[in-house]
């Protein structure tokens, strides 16, 4: 996520704070600085890092019994609303998805369990006064812990409990229904939550917008998942463009791209391998720094990611997200297509009229 800072890592997985949880600190600050002075917002402060600090742990909740399960998260980041942690895909299983949900509360419950055993009470009024420092620490910790995992419990897609109302109605109904049923149900949940922010809590207004497009967006993702897990790559990929030699110069690049609209021209080698890609944006930057004879290579992006011309198709929605193109290679690693966004909303608009439609073998 961009703007964001890494301030650590455990097990593999990166911590990272965004830029605007420290400006949620410096407000949080400066609010109980106004009331009642420095020790105030010391007080403060110390007490929203420690729910953040349990904030990490309840996504490591997640992220350690996704794990588990083979699923990988390699960062975590901490936002005014709360913390997300990027997985590579949520489980297949329904009942392994229900484990993963609800995971991340019950970190939440044990933390405020071991802090109510220690004090023998938690004020759970506090946990509605976060910014109140003459409520006890630890007391207003416990009790917003609690309220921490029921508040993820609301049966609100992609929110934990949305998570377990998708994982359990996904055991009867399939993953594609269950989806668009929690979404729906998500996305009217963060509507009212828009409404109710629209009196005085702009904070709540943040997690409306996100739980809304955070659902939207996770639902689509499953959909294009259903509808091009059966799809190999050999059969969708682009085949007519235009590439280029490892050794062109930037008037050749300049020539294939007034000869074709393609907005991303592979780069191969002698042996026909793809070694990165070329944009549009490339070109023109090339052509504003070098002369027309100079070569092109240190403009190309390299590392482009490839898929095996047999693999399917929903191996290549994760590495879409962050490439404009994927390569798609034969056994020896020469390129034979390419997978574009495009190429995967292609699929997507075929399989939402023709359900049923089976991609010929080329």
């Amino acid at each position: 996520m961009r703007w964001s800072v890494t301030i650590g890592s455990f097990k593999g997985t990166a911590v990272r704070i965004h830029v605007t949880f420290l400006l949620f600190l410096v407000w949080i600050g400066a609010s109980a600085y106004s009331r009642g002075g420095l020790d105030a917002a010391r007080d403060s402060l110390l007490f929203i890092l420690a729910i953040f600090t349990c904030v990490v742990l309840h996504e490591f909740g997640h992220i350690l019994t996704a794990r588990r399960f083979g699923i990988v998260s390699k960062v975590v980041t901490l936002l005014p609303i709360g913390g997300v942690a990027d997985m590579e895909k949520m489980p297949d299983k329904p009942w392994q998805e229900l484990l993963v949900a609800l995971a991340g509360p019950a970190v939440n419950v044990a933390i405020a369990g071991v802090i109510v055993l220690g004090l023998g009470v938690a004020d759970l009024e506090g946990a509605l006064r976060i910014d109140d420092p003459q409520l006890g620490l630890l007391q207003r910790l416990a009790a917003a812990n609690l309220f921490i995992a029921v508040f993820n419990l609301v049966p609100a897609f992609p929110m934990d409990g949305g998570r377990v109302l998708r994982a359990t109605l996904a055991m009867w109904l399939g993953q594609e229904k269950a989806t668009a049923i929690a979404a729906t149900i998500g996305q009217g949940f963060a509507f009212l939550l828009g409404f109710a922010g629209l009196f005085g809590n702009p904070l709540l207004l943040f997690i409306a917008i996100f739980v809304y497009m955070a659902a939207a967006g996770e639902a689509q993702m499953t959909f294009a998942s259903a509808a091009t897990r059966d799809v190999a790559a050999e059969d969708v990929m682009e085949t007519r463009f235009m590439t280029l030699d490892r050794a062109a110069t930037v008037q050749e690049a300049v020539d294939a791209m007034l000869a074709t609209s393609q907005e991303e021209f592979p780069v191969l080698d002698p042996q026909g391998r793809l070694t990165g890609l070329l944009r549009r944006s490339d070109i023109i930057d090339a052509l504003k720094e070098t002369p027309p004879a100079a070569p092109i290579a240190q403009f190309v992006q390299k590392d482009t990611p490839v898929i095996a011309a047999r693999s399917t198709l929903d191996k290549a929605l994760k590495q879409l997200e962050a490439a404009s193109a994927l390569g798609v290679v034969d056994d020896d690693g020469r390129l034979e297509g390419l997978i574009t966004r495009q190429s995967i909303a292609e699929v997507m608009m075929i399989r939402s009229v023709r359900p049923d439609w089976r991609f010929a073998r080329h």
